[in-house]
């Protein structure tokens, strides 16, 4: 194997992780958001973002995801994604 496929194959080895290792917390509400979340983007958005997002930050977040980015989540299932993202995941 020539040297520069084999490091682009080592390279690219990262790109290819398995998803399904995050794993959200289990509490009520979590059904919500993985309907609705994993849609457009990974489920690894959440805790990665969770330091920075208090209340106020994941109502934004949400808000910007189905008005800017058009997510087709139902306007009932907000408070339930909401509250299930900042008991577990909001900043304290």
């Amino acid at each position: 194997m020539k040297p520069i496929l084999l490091l682009s194959l080592l390279l690219a080895a990262p790109a290819l992780a398995d998803e399904s290792a995050i794993k959200l917390q289990d509490a009520a509400g979590r059904d919500l958001v993985e309907r609705n979340c994993v849609a457009c983007h990974s489920l690894d958005y959440i805790p990665m973002n969770s330091p920075f997002l208090d209340r106020k930050g994941w109502e934004g977040s949400v808000t910007k995801m189905i008005k800017v980015m058009g997510a087709p989540i139902a306007a009932d299932d907000v408070p339930g994604i909401v509250d299930y993202l900042v008991r577990n995941y909001g900043k304290p």
